[in-house]
């Protein structure tokens, strides 16, 4: 399988996050995606760089101003008295149902794009984004010309971030991006979403649409975050009423448990007939991630793609999550096996 990444993703390194009160430095690390490539090297897959695009592939799911936003905003920062140099971290937030105007300080619209504090913005995070994006839409390129499947090595994450907002470590929603490139030459595109959190960024984008189906497997919200979405009732709006599918899943729920539920995702997706397939494949599903939602082995990722695989539609996979443990290569490879 062509395995596509891009050396940007160096330049972002965010040592801002905040546990119940506690600063930490970020889950999300430059580590991730240097384990994830080695192991694709090793398994035998070819590393190929990510193609660049223009802005407006980005712009099939993200305002131009949430765009311009992201670009610019460290370097504006930087302008700001007091302001911490490494990282742009939002201290207030629109609150939800009250009305809201654009604002014009700066501080305002950190506080307006940045949903949470794992969204911190450093120097090098805008460049580091855009080439992520560009590695999932050079996956569907290489599908488009006729592969079975692609993976792209995304970092940072995306199915977290909104149309214009970040969050959760993701700041454009790689996946959704993915979907809107295949959509002028497929009637109707489905995500699947196997990251252990909710892929809310995605669920919004697509929410009021029934040309895409999103599904997302993930940790009940009860218990995890992203706690405000990914709940059963959600289920989409207007146009789109029916095309969202959530399965929240109980804590510690093992690989047996887990294959039960994604068959219900299969036969959703049959049902839906696309033409092809997006999958935000995250490795945080394993039993010993740090975040410890629920309990897929390493073998277990190999009958989950293997099941996906039986689809048989054209496949882009997409990395989301997938923490730092020993085993997250070998949980990449187990999954890319999937496809084999």
């Amino acid at each position: 399988m062509h395995v596509f990444s891009s050396d940007t993703h160096h330049g972002h390194d965010p040592q801002f996050f905040v546990v119940r009160g506690q600063i930490r430095r970020s889950n999300e690390q430059p580590e991730r995606a240097e384990r994830l490539k080695l192991a694709a090297q090793r398994a035998g897959h070819t590393i190929a760089p990510a193609d660049t695009f223009d802005r407006e592939t980005l712009e099939t799911v993200h305002t131009p101003r949430y765009l311009d936003f992201l670009e610019n905003v460290h370097a504006r920062w930087l302008e700001l008295e007091d302001s911490n140099p490494e990282e742009v971290i939002p201290n207030v937030h629109p609150f939800p149902g009250e009305p809201c105007t654009y604002p014009q300080h700066l501080v305002g619209r950190v506080g307006f794009h940045l949903g949470d504090m794992a969204a911190a913005i450093g120097a090098g995070t805008w460049r580091a984004a855009e080439g992520a994006a560009h590695c999932a839409l050079s996956a569907v390129q290489h599908v488009q010309g006729g592969a079975r499947a692609a993976y792209a090595l995304c970092r940072p994450p995306g199915h977290h971030a909104y149309a214009e907002r970040a969050n959760g470590f993701c700041y454009l929603n790689n996946a959704a991006i993915a979907a809107c490139d295949l959509r002028p030459h497929h009637e109707r595109v489905a995500i699947l979403d196997i990251d252990v959190h909710h892929g809310n960024g995605t669920q919004g984008v697509f929410y009021d649409r029934a040309d895409v189906l999103t599904i997302s497997l993930h940790a009940d919200p009860h218990y995890m975050t992203p706690f405000f979405t990914g709940h059963a009732h959600e289920t989409g709006r207007d146009a789109g009423e029916g095309y969202n599918l959530n399965l929240p899943l109980p804590k510690g729920l093992n690989t047996e448990g887990y294959l039960r539920e994604l068959e219900r995702a299969c036969d959703r997706i049959a049902a839906f007939a696309p033409g092809a397939l997006v999958v935000s494949l995250g490795l945080d599903a394993y039993e010993h991630d740090p975040y410890q939602g629920v309990a897929v082995t390493t073998e277990g990722f190999e009958r989950i793609t293997r099941r996906i695989a039986q689809l048989g539609l054209p496949t882009v996979l997409i990395q989301e999550g997938g923490y730092l443990s020993d085993a997250l290569g070998d949980n990449l490879a187990s999954a890319l096996a999937g496809f084999a």
